[in-house]
């Protein structure tokens, strides 16, 4: 899975729109939509409301609904709800004073509403009642659940679903296209009874709740019609009964994608975990400036000691029972200009003290790594282009669910060479970025000096990264029309390389192959050079004990798993041009096509043309078998048929297909085995 090529600079700009989308950066250029400006304001609107709810201040919500948004409270099954909540309120706080308070609110305002809200309004208001008599620390009594603290957390839920689709209040493409992906990737695995190599970040990261769906107004409880190829999309894509896409699709007056994102929003993320890992990800893809002063310390989460999946040095420790009531979007506060900003320190920021022993000032070692030290200066222009994390202000009082961890450090590898061991780790980042700037503007040439002189046994253990960075060097000697330089690359590493490892022939041959089209601009634009740069930056970052970004990993796995998740239902996601999960599969490899199928130990998160196979740790088949697989059961599967079994027996996609593929596509056939 970690071969999975990924777009990373689509991800880069997803999450740079994120990021600006939720004010976490300062930054003077808008959005890539106009429109994130409003939702984001509409967001803290209702990320206000649904703090007053969650810690039980219904006045304070009902005020802020009665200036934004008038309508919940004309809404009577919303408002009697909410008066509802207020009266076990009072009754909690257990003085006299509020108890007759309670009384009298029963009979001006709760009564009264009881009586239009909806049919069983009147008896959950008689229900309601014995609050007077049974303690809210009873267990057993017949209205715990009215005294449930989880009950402000459904409401509150309910209200900020209602208000999110009325405002069109979504949350960025990002972040709805993360839920997406993990609420995937955790049923094709569950499906798959395969263990998920991201289980330790996606359980933490995806919560298991949801908020209450929103209630359709009454005019549009009368009979419509869906189309059914519709209703299943919705209910598979996020797991809903066919009632429930039904209600939700008459929710959004049958428009298929806003009903999606109205679902897909309902979804809740630990945004504290998420912001830390936007801004590790940010920082190493040097979009935002590594430090700033900070008012607590870094996320850790703990990865499993065993199993499937990588450790890592540094985590995110989030604990479930306090994590999922401190989700950012519960977290909002009146005066949002009076909050501090968050800061976390950079899992790679910490050097190890003994990297630094017997290192002395001058000699060898030093003048090794001087010659790329020396143009940090010419690096500034690139550091001034970066932001500054600023942090969800709006959300510091709402993390208590984070534990901290002021002494987290990177373990750093000690088999690099001493000109770099002796390097701090600040500078050890700054080059690691300069080697990806370079490899991305082309500069083969000088990546393999600088690289070399730093660490001659980097390209002996990553030869497949020195073939592509020579592949480069060649095909820009060719544009030149430099034939003669072009050869002698050829003849001095590409060749010696691909003697070496007989997968390299293949793409060397096509390398060759340029010189019968000496074109400058079909060569040098069509190379995948940011493809490049980031394969180069994970592999020589972590020679230099800069692990990837956890956000990496997550992506991979899930892109994965989605792309795998369709193969097995025989059809095209419907939603993901929307969520933009096609551009982050767009992978342009004109050139350098057959490199990802080197044995080379390199991370080959992008040159690779030919579709991955899962490694035995998903139990998956290689993606070659799937179009001949699919062809076959097609062929013999209508479409209706599909939509037939599957609405009838309520299965899956996939189901429905390998059942009709066994009575040969006959899908009243199906059915009468079925309840045969």
């Amino acid at each position: 899975m970690d071969s999975w090529p990924v777009n990373w600079e689509a991800l880069d700009s997803l999450i740079i729109d994120f990021a600006k989308s939720e004010n976490l950066i300062e930054d003077s250029s808008p959005p890539s939509s106009p429109s994130l400006t409003s939702s984001y304001h509409s967001r803290l609107i209702i990320r206000q409301i649904r703090r007053s709810l969650e810690v039980g201040n219904i006045d304070a919500a009902i005020d802020i609904l009665r200036v934004h948004a008038p309508f919940v409270l004309e809404d009577h099954r919303l408002l009697f709800r909410l008066q509802k909540l207020k009266f076990i309120e009072l009754l909690r706080k257990g003085t006299r004073d509020d108890r007759i308070f309670a009384i009298d609110y029963l009979r001006k305002s709760l009564a009264p509403c009881a009586l239009n809200a909806y049919p069983e309004a009147y008896e959950e208001f008689k229900h309601v009642l014995l609050a007077f008599i049974y303690d809210k620390d009873d267990q057993t009594s017949p209205v715990a659940n009215e005294w449930a603290e989880k009950r402000r957390y459904e409401i509150a839920g309910l209200v900020s679903s209602v208000l999110r689709a009325h405002f069109h209040a979504y949350n960025p493409i990002f972040s709805m296209a993360l839920r997406y992906l993990m609420s995937i990737h955790k049923v094709f695995c569950f499906r798959q009874g395969i263990v998920s190599p991201i289980s330790y970040l996606t359980e933490r990261l995806l919560l298991e709740e949801r908020d209450f769906p929103a209630l359709p107004p009454e005019s549009l409880y009368e009979a419509q019609v869906f189309d059914e190829v519709d209703i299943q999309a919705l209910a598979h894509a996020v797991e809903l009964t066919r009632q429930g896409a039904i209600d939700s699709l008459r929710f959004a007056k049958g428009d298929l994608f806003q009903a999606f994102q109205n679902e897909i929003c309902r979804m809740r993320l630990n945004d504290a975990m998420l912001d830390e890992l936007v801004r590790e990800y940010c920082v190493y893809r040097g979009i935002v400036e590594p430090g700033m002063q900070t008012s607590s310390e870094p996320l850790k989460v703990n990865p499993p000691e065993s199993g499937c999946c990588s450790s890592l040095d540094s985590s995110i420790d989030v604990d479930h029972s306090t994590a999922k009531h401190s989700n950012s979007e519960t977290s909002a506060t009146t005066d949002l200009s009076s909050m501090q900003g968050i800061d976390v320190e950079l899992r790679f920021a910490s050097e190890p003290t003994n990297n630094l022993e017997d290192c002395s000032p001058s000699g060898s070692h030093q003048s090794e790594s001087s010659s790329l030290l020396r143009n940090r200066s010419k690096g500034a222009g690139e550091r001034s282009k970066r932001k500054r994390w600023r942090g969800r202000h709006d959300d510091l009082d709402f993390i208590s669910g984070v534990h901290f961890n002021r002494d987290g450090k990177q373990e750093v590898s000690t088999t690099i060479s001493k000109g770099v061991e002796c390097t701090s780790a600040e500078d050890k980042y700054e080059i690691v970025l300069q080697m990806k700037e370079l490899a991305s503007r082309g500069m083969a040439a000088e990546v393999v000096e600088e690289i070399s002189t730093l660490d001659p046994d980097f390209f002996v253990q990553n030869p497949v990264l020195l073939f592509q960075l020579k592949q480069v060097e060649f095909l820009k000697l060719v544009g030149l029309g430099d034939h003669s330089g072009a050869l002698r690359v050829a003849c001095s590493h590409l060749g010696p390389l691909a003697a070496r490892d007989p997968n390299l022939l293949k793409p060397l041959k096509e390398t060759l192959l340029s010189l019968l089209r000496p074109n400058e601009e079909a060569l040098v634009t069509g190379l995948p050079l940011h493809a490049l740069a980031t394969s180069l930056q994970v592999a020589f970052g972590k020679r230099l004990g800069i692990e990837e970004p956890q956000l990496m990993r997550i992506m991979r796995a899930t892109l994965h798993t989605h792309s795998e998740w369709f193969k097995l239902q025989m059809c095209k996601d419907r939603f993901e041009s929307l969520l933009r999960i096609d551009s982050l599969k767009e992978n342009n490899t004109p050139v350098l096509t057959s490199l990802a199928t080197s044995k080379s130990n390199i991370d080959s998160c992008s040159l690779g043309s030919s579709q991955a196979t899962i490694s035995s740790t998903t139990g998956v088949s290689d993606d070659s078998s799937s179009p001949n697989q699919a062809s076959s059961q097609d062929a013999i599967c209508d479409e209706n048929a599909i939509l037939k079994v599957m609405e009838f027996l309520a299965l899956p996609r996939a189901d429905a297909i390998h059942l009709l593929a066994q009575y040969n596509g006959n899908a009243e056939t199906v059915i009468q085995q079925i309840f045969a």
